[in-house]
């Protein structure tokens, strides 16, 4: 449905991704790993559109996502950047409500359509009670909440998120996680998201594709990728993987050296 074919992106002559091939499977959950300035931000722009590619493709349908027409892509696919803007003043169901733009031609104001889109949207992701609120108001889960409900609104297929759970504290990125989890199971949703939690990719991603040095290292299931050979090649440091009773890998214990592990080192996992 989504997939790319020797992708290589840059900003000006800077080159960040190169010769990229990755197909995104539909309806999973799919988590995009790496250092800081390894590409996932930048590839996650390209499946939208947003960036051209220097050389290579991205295609949706097997059709170049550059020959997309804008607001038909809008119908297949929305993306949360990592620091959207929200609005002066906007209420949370305005908000969402701007979701609705690619069904509607320019004259139009909202339909009925448009309005149970909105409601159920909201539904889902839990933020019904907080329609007449400002977004600037609520709180970091409470808006990226209302983000989501926002490119649900939307009714696409395909959901694209940067690092979802930036400046979120634990507990708000459990919150998001699970509900990206929800929506997939319930619903099949396809989710791409960038995350920086080793230990929340492994639990919550059906396949993981780790980038360094903007070229795509491994991809596989978090039980094949999330190794600690991996782990020290792509991140530099050691830690300890061990599998739980679903087969999902948990790290704990991250050192500079092997030999500066702690022998017992508690760790937390989530569980959707």
């Amino acid at each position: 449905m989504l997939r790319t074919e020797q992708l290589s992106l840059a900003y000006g002559d800077k080159p960040v991704v190169n010769k990229v091939s990755l197909a995104i499977p539909e309806g999973g959950i799919t988590c995009l790993l790496g250092p800081n300035g390894s590409g996932k931000s930048t590839l996650l722009k390209s499946f939208a559109g947003l960036l051209p590619a220097r050389s290579g493709q991205v295609y949706l349908d097997d059709q170049p996502v550059e020959q997309w027409d804008r607001r038909k892509l809008a119908l297949r696919l929305a993306m949360l950047p990592q620091k959207p803007i929200v609005p002066d003043g906007i209420r949370a169901r305005d908000l969402v409500a701007l979701g609705r733009f690619p069904h509607r031609k320019w004259w139009q104001r909202n339909l009925i359509t448009d309005d149970n889109a909105i409601l159920e949207a909201m539904a889902m992701t839990g933020v019904s009670d907080l329609a007449e609120r400002p977004v600037e108001a609520l709180s970091g889960g409470q808006q990226q909440r209302v983000w989501i409900a926002m490119a649900l609104a939307q009714e696409t297929d395909i959901l694209l998120l940067d690092e979802p759970t930036t400046f979120l504290d634990w507990g708000y990125q459990l919150e998001v996680l699970e509900l990206l989890s929800k929506l997939n199971r319930e619903h099949g949703l396809t989710v791409v998201m960038s995350l920086h939690d080793l230990n929340q990719a492994a639990q919550f991603a059906d396949r993981i594709a780790v980038l360094a040095g903007g070229q795509l290292d491994t991809i596989g299931s978090p039980r094949e990728v999330i190794t600690e050979p991996l782990i020290n090649r792509v991140f530099r440091v050691y830690t300890r993987v061990t599998n739980g009773p679903d087969g999902r890998p948990s790290c704990s214990g991250f050192a500079e050296s092997a030999k500066s592990l702690p022998q017992h080192s508690p760790h937390c996992s989530a569980h959707p």
